[in-house]
């Protein structure tokens, strides 16, 4: 079913997965990983692919999770993807010190859109909401990572980063950033509206 109002149907020919109905915070605090433009899609769980996401776009895409990325070369503030390699396709064991925790989700894809302006390679910086507020997200995981099996989403649902930094509501104990509650699930994608509705957490 549709949100409750008339659009022009801007935003669902909007080049942003991300939909922002009510902002808690836009946060351009942190720099980005230098993967963070070079990242394939999905960039750590290659088998199982979303339909959501278009596997042609490199870097973090508008609707990913952000991360805080302690592996960063260069130390402190730099945020990212999950900073995750293909290798971990059935989640590697949980380590005792994560390098990539969550902090909410990107506002826009770091390498931008043709015929748009690129401000995330010129600037090194990728804005992402993070303090509460509503969304709507076009980029999530259709299939469980490590079944194949659909994944059907529900009112109600908690929602967690999968292995590729997209929203799931998968908490997959061998991940170790999916224990984090990015959002509550108010409206499942459908025919008529394509992308998750969700109060955020973080």
């Amino acid at each position: 079913m549709p949100l409750l109002g008339q659009a022009s149907g801007g935003f669902t020919e909007s080049s942003s997965a991300l939909r922002i109905l009510n902002v808690g915070i836009r946060n351009t605090v942190g720099v980005l990983t230098s993967d963070s433009f070079t990242q394939t899609n999905p960039p750590a769980v290659t088998g199982n692919v979303t339909s959501q996401v278009d596997t042609t776009k490199r870097g973090v895409l508008s609707g990913s999770v952000a991360f805080a990325r302690g592996d960063a070369a260069g130390g402190s503030n730099y945020i990212g993807g999950p900073g995750i390699s293909a290798t971990a396709a059935t989640g590697p064991a949980t380590p005792t010190t994560p390098v990539s925790v969550v902090l909410g989700v990107f506002i826009n894809s770091a390498n931008g859109n043709p015929y748009e302006n690129t401000p995330g390679p010129a600037s090194g910086k990728g804005p992402y909401v993070s303090g509460m507020g509503t969304y709507g997200n076009a980029l999530f995981e259709t299939k469980n990572l490590n079944s194949g099996a659909a994944l059907t989403y529900a009112v109600g649902d908690s929602l967690f980063a999968s292995w590729n930094g997209y929203l799931t509501n998968v908490n997959n104990a061998n991940n170790y950033y999916a224990s984090t509650v990015i959002g509550i699930l108010k409206m499942p994608a459908d025919a008529v509206q394509n992308e998750l509705v969700y109060d955020q957490r973080i």
